[in-house]
């Protein structure tokens, strides 16, 4: 990935946070004759020893089958991204950009057996609906779990080495960041808006 100094984030703590507020993650995986991808909704668990990211996909898919021969899997975080001009730098004569924030985590991804496909559901049902909602998955009834069960598999991957990217900017002056923050607030739509708070919230 497009890695500089200035544009990665040091503290763990954000870079969870944002993995649990983008947490609709695209899989990648190596297939027989491209690469596969898809995107899930995972639940993340912080242990002692690392990050394990929870799940459960359709069975017999593409990926399915090709996560079973290849366990090696890369997972991408994605959050809010827009154009930056470079009008709105001290020198315009040079090149625009695009600020962005992403996650990737690298890991091998273990299918479970039955009873670890219906742990995985519950983790990610609660992760998202609570567990005090009506839809919780203390609610759902068992037959219907069982019937999911014949469908999907449950899987969890221990991420073995994790990569951030958060373009903000950085690499301007504070005046230029403060200009640019304030052009992305006038645009007014959520990638330009989100990525502003994100920049002023680093300001001094």
């Amino acid at each position: 990935m497009y890695k500089l100094s200035h544009f990665q984030e040091e503290d763990p703590d954000k870079v969870i946070d944002f993995m649990h507020a983008n947490s609709f993650a695209i899989i990648t995986g190596i297939g027989t004759e491209y690469p596969v991808a898809t995107q899930i909704p995972l639940a993340i668990e912080v242990t002692e020893t690392g990050i394990i990211l929870k799940g459960h996909l359709m069975k017999n898919t593409d990926h399915h089958k090709a996560f079973a021969k290849n366990e090696k899997v890369l997972v991408v975080f994605t959050g809010p991204h827009c154009y930056v001009s470079a009008s709105w730098y001290n020198d315009a004569q040079t090149a625009s950009t695009w600020n962005y924030m992403t996650v990737q985590a690298k890991g091998k991804i273990i299918f479970t057996d039955d009873a670890g496909t219906h742990k995985a559901i519950e983790s990610v049902t609660n992760q998202y609906e609570g567990t005090e909602s009506t839809a919780a998955f203390k609610n759902i009834p068992e037959e219907y779990t069982n019937r999911l069960l014949k469908a999907i598999i449950g899987f969890t991957i221990e991420v073995e080495n994790l990569d951030n990217v958060f373009k903000l900017s950085q690499n301007k002056t504070a005046d230029e960041q403060k200009r640019i923050i304030n052009q992305l607030q006038h645009q007014g739509d959520y990638n330009a808006v989100s990525i502003a708070e994100e920049m002023k919230s680093r300001l001094a």
